[in-house]
């Protein structure tokens, strides 16, 4: 991404199911920073029509964060997520790719080797501040 980039009304957290400890940590300090995160552990309830609300949420949010680990990269639901995403015009220079463990993201879509990646790998932290400064935002723990 070159620049600073305008702020997300609404950001779609893409994640693998084993990842969801990381994935709340990163939700919570987006929301604590005011960026507005659709993350399925905090809008999808028992009962529902699951995969119908994705798809809304999907094509209501302006920006996708995708978490990649080995668990994303073998998750169908990830990919299903990540397609959509990068089909769409609208996610395009608002598709960012975390690297929360070391991967082979490239089986998830050749096409993230082309995006910044922001790795979580050296801290929780550092990662917080290098994905916060994409909108120009000072991370605050």
């Amino acid at each position: 991404m070159k620049g600073k980039s305008r702020r997300p009304g609404e950001i779609f957290l893409s994640h693998a199911t084993p990842d969801r400890k990381s994935a709340d940590r990163i939700a919570a300090v987006l929301r604590r920073h005011g960026i507005a995160v659709w993350y399925s552990r905090t809008h999808l309830r028992g009962a529902e029509e699951w995969q119908q609300k994705i798809g809304t949420a999907l094509r209501r949010c302006d920006w996708f964060l995708v978490v990649l680990s080995p668990a994303a990269v073998n998750s169908m639901w990830v990919s299903r997520e990540l397609a959509y995403a990068l089909a769409q015009r609208k996610y395009v220079g608002k598709i960012v790719p975390v690297l929360l463990h070391k991967c082979d993201h490239e089986t998830l879509s050749w096409t993230l080797t082309t995006l910044q990646m922001i790795g979580f790998t050296r801290g929780f932290t550092k990662g917080c501040r290098d994905l916060l400064r994409i909108w120009g935002l000072s991370y605050q723990s």
